[in-house]
C-alpha cells in the first residue's frame, strides 16, 4: 500500500497543473498582504465605525499579523474548494484519458485498495495546499504585521481575543479547514469515478460547490430549518466559531474559551459523514465499473 501510494503521490507532483494552486494561493495571499500593509488602516477603520465615534481605536495596533491572517482566511477558504477539485476530479478520470486504468486493475491489488490509496493522495495533497496556505496566510503575516491582541467584528459584538490565547485557535482552525476541503476532495474523487476525462468532475465539482454554496446563504424559512442545516458547504466556514470566545456575564470573555463548540463538533461530524458516503459510493461504483480501455 505504501509503495503504491508513493506511485500515486509521484503521478499527482509530476503534472505541471499540479502546481498551479500553490501559485494562485501565493499570488493572493501576497496581494492581500501588500494591500493591508499600505492601507490596512482604512479596513480596521471600515470595520470598527461604530466604535471610532465612541473610543479612541488604536488602529496601528489592531492590523497585525493575526487579523491580516483572518482576513486572508476568510477570503480564500472560498475559493481554495475550487483549486482542490482540481487534483482530485483528476485521480480516476485521468487514468481513464490516458488509457492506463486497465493497466492499474490487472494489478494484484483489489479495486478497494486502489481507490483507498487514490483517495489517501488526494487528501495528501490537500493537507500539503493548506500547510502551504498556513505558512503564508499565518507565519508570514505574523513577520509581515507582528503580533497583538486579536479585535473582530462580529454582527454587533467586538471580539478581543489576548494575544496568547490566538496561536492555537489558528492551529484549530486549519485542522477543522483540512476537514472541509477533504469533503470537497472526496466529491471530486467521487465524480470523477464516473468521467474519461479530468474535465468533467473538476467542473462538476465547482459548479456543485458554487451552487450549494449559495444555497446555503439563502434564508427562506421552510428550506433553512430542513435542508440548509444539512448541506455540507453550510458548514464549511464553521471554523470561525474558534475565534468566538464565551462570556463572562459581566461583559468580558473567557480566555481559552470557545462560544459554541458543540456546534463546531456537529459541524465536523456532518462534514465526516459526508466524506465517508462520497468515497464509499466511490469505491462501490468503481468495483462494478467496466473499464474498456
Amino acid at each position: 500500500m505504501w509503495k503504491l501510494l508513493q506511485i500515486e503521490l509521484f503521478k499527482i507532483f509530476k503534472r505541471p497543473r499540479t502546481y498551479i494552486p500553490f501559485g494562485a494561493i501565493a499570488a493572493m495571499i501576497l496581494i492581500i498582504q501588500v494591500g493591508l500593509k499600505f492601507d490596512g488602516r482604512s479596513y480596521v477603520e471600515l470595520v470598527l465605525t461604530s466604535l471610532s465615534d465612541t473610543f479612541n481605536v488604536p488602529y496601528t495596533l489592531i492590523m497585525n499579523g493575526y487579523l491580516a491572517a483572518f482576513v486572508i482566511l476568510n477570503t480564500l477558504l472560498i475559493q481554495v474548494p475550487l483549486l482542490v477539485a482540481l487534483v482530485a476530479g483528476d485521480t480516476v478520470a485521468g487514468e481513464a484519458n490516458m488509457g492506463t486504468l486497465r493497466l492499474l486493475v490487472t494489478r494484484p491489488v483489489s479495486r478497494t485498495q486502489l481507490m483507498l490509496v487514490k483517495f489517501g493522495a488526494s487528501v495528501i495533497y490537500t493537507i500539503l495546499l493548506l500547510l502551504w496556505m498556513a505558512m503564508l496566510a499565518l507565519f508570514l503575516s505574523m513577520w509581515v504585521f507582528g503580533t497583538n491582541d486579536m479585535i473582530l467584528a462580529r454582527d454587533n459584538v467586538i471580539e478581543h481575543i489576548r494575544e496568547a490565547d490566538v496561536l492555537w485557535r489558528y492551529f484549530a482552525a486549519f485542522g477543522y479547514a483540512t476537514v472541509a476541503l477533504t469533503t470537497v476532495a472526496a466529491l471530486a474523487f467521487l465524480l470523477s469515478v464516473f468521467a474519461e476525462n479530468s474535465i468533467g468532475p473538476i467542473v462538476a465539482t465547482i459548479s456543485i460547490v458554487i451552487v450549494l454554496t449559495i444555497l446555503s446563504q439563502m434564508r427562506i424559512p421552510l428550506y433553512d430549518n430542513t435542508v440548509n442545516p444539512w448541506l455540507f458547504t453550510s458548514h464549511m466556514l464553521a471554523w470561525k466559531g474558534f475565534f468566538y470566545l464565551q462570556s463572562d456575564g459581566q461583559g468580558g470573555t473567557i480566555d481559552g474559551s470557545v462560544e459554541n463548540l458543540s456546534s463546531i463538533f456537529r459541524s465536523l461530524t456532518i462534514l465526516l459523514v459526508y466524506i465517508v458516503l462520497f468515497v464509499t459510493a466511490a469505491i462501490w461504483a468503481f468495483r462494478k465499473k467496466d473499464i474498456l480501455s
